[in-house]
């Protein structure tokens, strides 16, 4: 009896290696969406329709993506959506924002954590940026940081959501301070909380490298310090980090963008996706836009991101304990 157990057993998961496979040689058949959990012209949008662009090229996946925005909360609508509702046959991808996900599934309220998706790629790592205003009267960090020692709580920062890496700088900024910022979350992500520092709403704003330096080339804003271990050599080399300006701030706000798909997922799909996807993030027209965008580029395969992600968790695990 055991051995008629295991014979059919071993049937149907021959079967059902069959299918899966079967499904990944026609895959896909038609145009894959990509949902954003941002809104349109955010650095997550902006990007997610730059490294997707060459997706229906015959050497790559054949069918075309297009995006599906679906903003709120600080991408926890989006992500609440994507981990319930979308469907595990490839054909609904997701962009993830790292911490911002991990970070909100350690701190609790929503319908996902890292163990709900499955990555594909990595495109990119946008680190957290402090601006002000063209016509502020802040020009450095240590201007800010006086301004808000001597007016607690009248520092007014905007950024985009809960638990996202604007509001994880904010955090670590106030901490290392030791001084009280007023961070407000705005609706409609890093697109709205670049508008309010330009509108003047706000007296600062902590955003993403790509929109800051976007912003800067046209203009409107002023970057006093940069959130990461290391100077931004390729887009912004005068910008010193928030280390060298005397605050002990790490990379923990870097933002880290790339495809998932929902947990269950046919195997056979999920491998397909990434042999392709990064060859897609390395295209030639990709790289040229990216940078054109003032968008870093770091193009990680599946295994990378996936020690990425737990090491992010534990990390975040530490850290949101102190914020």
């Amino acid at each position: 009896m055991r051995k008629l157990v295991t014979v059919a057993a071993l049937s149907v998961a021959i079967t059902a290696f069959g299918v899966s496979a079967s499904l990944a040689g026609d895959y896909p058949e038609r145009p894959i969406g990509v949902a954003v959990s941002y809104g349109a012209g955010g650095a997550t949008d902006f990007q997610a329709r730059i490294v997707t662009m060459v997706a229906g090229n015959a050497d790559m996946l054949g069918q075309p993506i297009y995006i599906l925005n679906k903003p709120g909360a600080g991408g926890r609508k989006g992500w609440n959506w994507f981990a319930t509702e979308a469907e595990a046959d490839g054909y609904t991808m997701s962009a993830y924002n790292v911490p911002h996900f991990i970070a909100q599934g350690i701190k609790g309220g929503v319908k996902y954590n890292a163990d709900s998706f499955e990555p594909i790629a990595n495109w990119g790592a946008d680190p957290a940026v402090v601006i002000v205003g063209k016509d502020s009267q802040f020009n450095s960090m240590a201007d800010l940081v006086d301004f808000a020692k001597a007016n607690p709580g009248k520092t007014t920062t905007s950024g985009a959501g809960l638990f996202v890496g604007h509001h994880i700088a904010a955090l670590q900024i106030e901490k290392a301070c030791a001084c009280k910022i007023a961070y407000i979350p705005t609706k409609g992500g890093g697109a709205a909380a670049m508008k309010a520092v330009i509108a003047g709403e706000v007296m600062a704003g902590i955003n993403n490298l790509s929109d800051a330096f976007r912003a800067r080339e046209a203009g409107n804003i002023k970057i006093i310090g940069i959130a990461d271990l290391e100077r931004n050599t390729e887009f912004l080399p005068d910008v010193p980090t928030l280390k060298e300006a005397g605050f002990d701030v790490d990379n923990s706000s870097v933002n880290f963008r790339g495809l998932m798909v929902p947990k269950g997922t046919p195997q056979a799909i999920i491998d397909k996706l990434a042999a392709q996807v990064p060859l897609m993030f390395n295209h030639k027209r990709v790289i040229k836009r990216m940078k054109a965008g003032g968008s870093p580029l770091k193009v990680m395969d599946r295994a990378s991101v996936l020690a990425m992600w737990a090491e992010r968790k534990s990390a975040l695990s530490e850290l949101l304990k102190g914020l």
